[in-house]
């Protein structure tokens, strides 16, 4: 399938009509803006953390989303035992590795998980080239990134060769690579980057996007495009930070294929 507007219309079409089941271990921060983007794009979000029911609840989802933001031992626990049982079951599921290398703790837990398998990976500059050793652990400023998308773009590639995963690296630039090819999506506002936990829903809308397309490349470019471009139209309706969260969530919910045609920036190579 060629990667654009019309296919991803097609995409965001199928998360409407199937509303998939997207299962989400994530950080106490973002729940609440991570389950309200997925409710505006048309999944159906869960949040379950707990170690006696994960494995159970990826078997019943349509797609696994992991997120180290609020670390803590019995999420990683969770996480595992989660994305093992989703690689079981054939269930997609993404890791994002947040804030990775900020603490040797830290690292720890992602590199784990990225031995783990995800299908897809994504994250900021610093996390990505951490994730792919080109990084020391303690250069990322907490969950911030000190280096932009474009700087990690060989990283992305390498982590991608070495892990299977198709791998996101997010920032002014989207980067989207299996290794091989690499898609590059110009869409989304810097606003954004003053709302926390957008790059936490991301990862979320990916998992949306996994759960009715299991090409991770296509999906992930669906997930960041339709999300990019969400941005762009709150950020045009927004004030400020505050606004702009809610616009968000309107945007999602409204997005046509007129507005996929006429705003969707993608360079393919």
């Amino acid at each position: 399938m060629a990667i654009d507007a019309d296919a991803l219309w097609i995409l965001l079409n199928a998360v409407r009509e199937r509303q998939p089941l997207v299962h989400n271990i994530t950080n106490f921060v973002v729940m609440n803006t991570t389950a309200n983007a997925l409710l505006a794009l048309g999944a159906s979000p869960a949040m379950v953390h707990a170690l006696d029911e994960v494995e159970d609840f990826v078997a019943i989802s349509q797609a696994l989303v992991v997120n180290i933001g609020t670390l803590y031992p019995e999420q990683i626990a969770a996480c595992k035992l989660a994305a093992q049982r989703a690689r079981a079951g054939g269930v997609p599921w993404i890791l994002d590795p947040v804030g990775a290398g900020a603490t040797p703790y830290r690292q720890a837990a992602a590199s784990a998980l990225t031995r783990l398998r995800p299908n897809v990976i994504r994250g900021n500059g610093s996390e990505i080239l951490t994730l792919a050793q080109q990084a020391r652990v303690g250069q990322g400023r907490g969950v911030d990134s000190l280096h932009d998308s474009e700087a990690a773009v060989e990283a992305a590639r390498t982590l991608a060769a070495e892990t299977g995963a198709v791998v996101a690296v997010t920032g002014a630039v989207d980067y989207v690579t299996d290794g091989a090819k690499m898609v590059e999506i110009h869409n989304g506002h810097p606003l954004m980057a003053r709302v926390t936990g957008l790059g936490c829903s991301a990862t979320a809308i990916i998992g949306a996007f996994l759960a009715v397309e299991r090409d991770p490349l296509m999906a992930t470019v669906a997930g960041l495009a339709v999300f990019g471009v969400a941005g762009e139209m709150a950020a045009e309706w927004a004030a400020g930070p505050g606004s702009l969260q809610v616009a968000l969530l309107d945007a999602l919910y409204a997005l046509t294929q007129s507005d996929l045609a006429q705003r969707l920036k993608l360079d393919k190579e």
